[in-house]
């Protein structure tokens, strides 16, 4: 096995001595704060304070230095100063935190902590990362949760969130918060922007107040920019040279079949894209309606309403070494990109104060996708020597795919200040999804003779969620509370109706790639069902916390907490079911404020254990037929440290500064991918596979590091220069549990991005802004099915310029 590179081990020692020094720092402090001594002055507050953050990681609000959980908040103006558009861009801005692209459904999904599933992006697997919008759980990554627009802010916590937060919150959750409407003022942004790749960007903002207690805010977004991956041109290849290498081909078949003898073909050159949308094309529009109604001082509605449009394309998994005489950001492809995705949703919250030491609240949201996709798997890693050989074609379709979800949420909480402060909640949500799947797989070229195809279709598939939860915080003194949670989930889970169909090798029937018009259950279709999914999955499982704090002063906290993470079991192709995965995560850390307020100084301390770890992937089975396989590994074991520092320096000058150190280590398991040349399987389930027991977690650097500085020039006329630079590092990691060498692994990098933004007194601004300046060639996935290494990549050295107003 391959391990990380030695400066993953030397980077440790900055994390683990900058964490176990503010312990032992704020251990002193402790020690000599003697209760029974009199109080000594607090300190002055600097006229160089940071701002006060207050979050609702706890479902109050509460400021962030008083919270005893591993949060990172990031405000507004964070998230437009770095240009925060999806979840990807949040990477560099939160330690310990992945986000992945995986190609064909144009989804992202989420790593924490070193634990996430790259699978979580259609009906088959949950993710371990939780989202949020407005305290709402989103299945999948759409609307707001995709396109971040017009957020108040996003909470990213770290460690299981099940007691409070609810589904899939095994590693964490991010909480995006929209901004809201706002009683009796009238106010907006506009703001337009341009860059390179054909880059446009209009966003705006307007609250509109309708009564004394009612306001409506309407917010619009429209991002687009050309695809980074250019198009290799056809195949120039003698006619004599493509008849010598299919002949033996068409030979074997015609001997084998001399009632339906084939034909040579020489190469059609338009069957490889030349031009149209690239690949990597964003075109993504959305808007929002909401609506704040407050008929009286007890009473709050919020009521909000989200269209959001997709039609841009997917990303292309590009060759690691480019053919000699192509560019890097280039393919040979011959299915051309497409995708088209829709969603509605509804979300709604109602708060009532019942009296001045309790409250009601009720939590809601619906929501409704559709989408279709078209995607060239195999990324033209290699090239035709004939209509039939020396390459592979395979092409991956999402005919169609739907999803329903709900949620409901009643919570009744004690408010104000209590010996004892509790919440108790009753949870409720479903989905119904389903989904045409097709892969056809072409020897040599789609023209060629098949290799192997199937579609999977899945007319239903049921998730039934419903849970109770508790959670009480018993404040022993000012500064000592005692917090336990607990919530009890049950999940059902149905399949109804489902079949893998695959081609049957009817040599009447004609070999061409199965299109999306095609029936495979029609008879003569070439296709047969070889699987049906039906299944029924019951599971129920009861998760706590358990912490302690201790704020030492008004400007240090203490804590410590006892967790675990839950997430259900299911179904996976043929029905078969899989077990739930669950987690027990150990968690120390403190919250400082130093130098009169101008410095917060967090760190965490954690050490996780998994038990029946999921992976899931797209495995052959010993006939030669096609699946996705979800198995439980024995466990895994991650543990780490995470330091974050902010930092203002002068009235000017500001500074922050995150670390993260993460060691992870999977259990017992014998693992499967169709995205992987792998050997024979001793497993009878699955051809071929691979032991990866010890192996590291993917996307899991050891080491990371994220610094940002800024500073503000003021001038005469009330106007202000801020230049900023955000650095990020991070070693070397794995990109998948195979642990595959060079190929399969990111090695480390450094990124830079930097920006200038000028703001006039009269609310007008401009902000110049380039990311990735070194250009790094970030991986974000790997496979090697095809022969050359492949991968998906962050996106390329990438500028423009921002420009709007505020009214």
């Amino acid at each position: 096995m391959t391990h990380v590179a030695q400066p993953a081990r030397l980077a440790l020692k900055t994390p683990v001595v900058l964490a176990v020094l503010s312990l032992l720092a704020g251990t002193a402090h402790a020690q000599a704060a003697d209760p029974a001594a009199p109080k000594a002055p607090e300190a002055e507050t600097s006229v160089n304070a940071l701002s006060q953050v207050v979050i609702t990681a706890t479902k109050r609000s509460t400021p962030l230095q008083r919270t005893p959980v591993a949060v990172t908040a990031i405000n507004s103006a964070q998230l437009d100063d770095n240009h925060v558009q999806t979840i990807a861009d949040m990477v560099n801005l939160v330690p310990s935190f992945q986000a992945t692209t995986q190609g064909d459904h144009g989804v992202i999904t989420m790593t924490l902590r070193g634990i996430g599933n790259d699978s979580a992006k259609t009906e088959y697997a949950d993710p371990e990362v939780a989202m949020f919008v407005n305290g709402i759980y989103a299945p999948r990554a759409e609307g707001a949760a995709a396109l971040m627009f017009d957020l108040e802010s996003v909470e990213v916590l770290r460690g299981p969130q099940g007691t409070l937060w609810g589904r899939n919150s095994t590693v964490g959750a991010v909480n995006m918060q929209t901004a809201k409407p706002v009683l009796g003022k009238l106010m907006g942004s506009v703001e337009g922007g341009l860059g390179n790749y054909g880059r446009i960007g209009v966003r705006g903002a307007m609250n509109l107040p309708l009564s004394d207690d009612m306001a409506l805010r309407v917010a619009l977004v429209h991002e687009q920019h050309d695809g980074f991956v250019a198009y290799q041109r056809a195949p120039q290849l003698s006619l004599a040279s493509q008849q010598a290498a299919a002949a033996p081909v068409i030979d074997a078949w015609n001997t084998a079949h001399p009632a339906n003898p084939i034909a040579f073909q020489p190469l059609n050159p338009n069957i490889f894209v030349q031009g149209g949308p690239r690949y990597s094309a964003q075109d993504q529009t959305a808007g929002r309606l909401s609506l704040l109604w407050k008929p009286s001082e007890a009473l709050s509605i919020d009521l909000s309403y989200e269209k959001f449009l997709d039609r841009g394309t997917p990303s292309m998994n590009l060759m690691q070494t480019p053919r000699e005489g192509e560019s890097f950001w280039s393919a040979l492809i011959d299915t051309a990109p497409a995708m088209h995705r829709d969603s509605n949703t509804f979300r709604s919250r109602i708060d009532y104060a019942l009296s001045p030491d309790l409250a009601l609240a009720y939590i809601g949201g619906w929501s409704r996708f559709t989408g279709s996709a078209d995607y060239d798997q195999d990324g033209g890693a290699k090239v035709p020597t004939s209509f039939t050989t020396g390459a592979t074609y395979q092409q991956n379709r999402t005919n169609w795919s739907r999803y329903t979800n709900h949620s409901h949420e009643l919570e009744l909480l004690s408010t104000g200040k209590h010996e004892i402060d509790w919440i108790l909640g009753l949870y409720y949500a479903a989905e119904d999804n389903g989904i045409r799947f097709d892969i056809p797989i072409m020897n040599g070229t789609q023209q060629g003779t098949v290799g192997w195809q199937g579609s999977f279709i899945q007319p239903k598939e049921t998730v039934n969620s419903q849970a109770v939860f508790g959670q009480a915080t018993w404040n022993l003194s000012d500064a000592l509370h005692l917090t336990g949670g607990a919530r009890y989930t049950h999940d059902d889970r149905k399949n109804i109706g489902g079949t893998n169909n695959g081609w049957t090798g009817d040599a009447t029937v004609q070999q061409v790639p199965l299109d999306a018009g095609s029936d495979p259950l029609a008879a003569g279709s070439g296709f047969s069902s070889y699987q049906k999914n039906d299944g029924h999955y019951k599971g129920d499982k009861a998760t706590y916390l358990g912490r302690l704090s201790y704020q030492v002063d008004k400007d240090t906290l203490f804590y410590g907490s006892v967790s675990t993470g839950y997430k259900s079991g299911g179904l996976q192709d043929g029905g078969r079911p899989y077990g739930m995965e669950t987690l027990t995560n150990y968690e120390v850390g403190s919250k400082m404020t130093l130098a009169g307020g101008s410095v917060r100084f967090n760190n965490a301390i954690y050490y996780e254990n998994f038990k029946d770890f999921q992976f899931s992937a797209p495995v052959t089975n010993p006939d030669g037929s096609h699946s996705l396989a979800t198995s439980n590994a024995e466990g895994a074991k991650v543990y780490g440290v995470e330091s974050e520092l902010a930092a203002k320096l002068t009235e000017a000058d500001r500074l922050q500064l995150s670390l993260a150190y993460a060691h992870t280590r999977l259990g017992k398991l014998l693992a499967g991918s169709n995205d992987y040349a792998l050997p024979a399987c001793p497993d009878p389930l699955i051809s071929n596979c691979l032991d990866v027991t010890g192996h590291e977690l993917p996307h899991a650097p050891r080491f990371s590091a994220q610094v940002q500085y800024q500073h503000t020039f003021g001038f005469d006329n009330g106007g202000t220069l801020t230049p900023r630079i955000a650095l990020h590092y991070e070693t070397a990691s794995w990109l998948s549990v195979f642990n595959l060498g060079d190929g399969d692994k990111q090695k480390a990098y450094t990124r830079t991005d930097v920006g200038l933004r000028y703001s006039a007194a009269k609310g007008w601004w401009t902000d110049l802004w380039v990311r990735n300046i070194e250009n790094a060639k970030v991986k974000t996935n790997a496979q090697n099915a095809f022969g050359a290494w492949q991968s998906q990549y962050l996106p390329p050295l990438t500028l423009g310029v921002n420009a709007g107003i505020e009214f």
